[in-house]
Formats: C-alpha cells, structure tokens, sequence
C-alpha cells in the first residue's frame, strides 16, 4: 500500500465518520427537542441527556472537519533509505520475533487504522509517544514502544 492510497482512505474514512456524526447528532438533536421528552418533573433529564449526546456528537464532528481538511491540504514528504523521519513518513517497523507493523505519521486522528485487503496501517501523531520516538530515526534505528507486558522493541525496517 502506497502512501497516496494511504492519504485517499484516510480521507474517505474521515468523510464517512464526519457524515455518520453528523446524522447521529441531529437525531440526539431532535430527541432532546421532542414534546414527548419535554420533563413532567425536575427528576426527568431525558430531555437534557440527550442535549448533552448532541453537544458532544457536534464536537466530535467539528474535530473530524478540521482533521478532513488538513488531510485533503496534506503534501506527502518522499523519503529514501537514509532519510530522517518526518511527518507524512510511512514506516515499516519489525520486531525480533519477525512480526511487522506499519505506521503513518499523520497531523492528526492518532489511532486510526487503515485497511487496504491484508495491508493495514496504523495512523500515528508526532505527539504520540511512538511518534515522538520516530521523528529524527532512520532505517536501522531501534525504538521502543509500549510498557509492561505489551513493551516491544522494533527495529526501523524502511521508511518511504
């Protein structure tokens, strides 16, 4: 997978995420507006419940459209083999039991997973602690990433 099909599916979920919120947010709207939610008493928050739902479902919408367009405006960097990476590098990382993982460092929208068949692609921030640890390496480096039981080392298999 290429990191302009990567870019086209971010975009396209994003999209598809900002529409569903969207949809969802204006029924949580409608419901807290209904005469049937309309409380009998002071003990009846359904009403305001779902007023809260809709506040929360139209901020989420608002930080999706702001992540949508710095995709769509987003210039993917080119890289090779001795290149330091950066925003926008899509990098290949191999543990020591052979297992591999692929990450994008994005702008924004940290932990969104890309599909494309078999391929999948972990979106990371720079803000991220693995992104922190990813920015300035190179191929051959070795990062840590996780704690506990979960703590992997990787090695940096390629970066493109």
């Amino acid at each position: 997978m290429n990191k302009d099909r990567i870019l086209q599916l971010i975009i396209s979920r994003l999209s598809h995420d900002l529409a569903v919120l969207l949809n969802a947010a204006r029924t949580a709207h409608e419901a807290s507006t209904h005469e049937e939610n309309i409380p009998d008493n002071k003990y009846e928050t359904l009403a305001l419940e779902a007023s809260y739902v809709a506040q929360g479902q139209a901020n989420r919408a608002q930080e999706i459209r702001v992540a949508l367009e710095t995709y769509k405006k987003l210039e993917l960097q080119q890289f090779d083999r001795d290149s330091l990476i950066r925003m926008t590098a899509l990098v290949t990382l191999e543990a020591s039991d052979g297992s591999a993982r692929k990450v994008f460092i994005g702008p924004l929208e940290g932990g969104l997973k890309i599909a494309d068949g078999p391929d999948e692609v972990l979106v990371i921030t720079h803000q991220s602690p693995l992104g922190r640890d990813l920015i300035g390496r190179s191929v051959g480096d070795l990062v840590e990433s996780g704690a506990g039981p979960g703590f992997r080392e990787y090695e940096i298999a390629a970066v493109s």
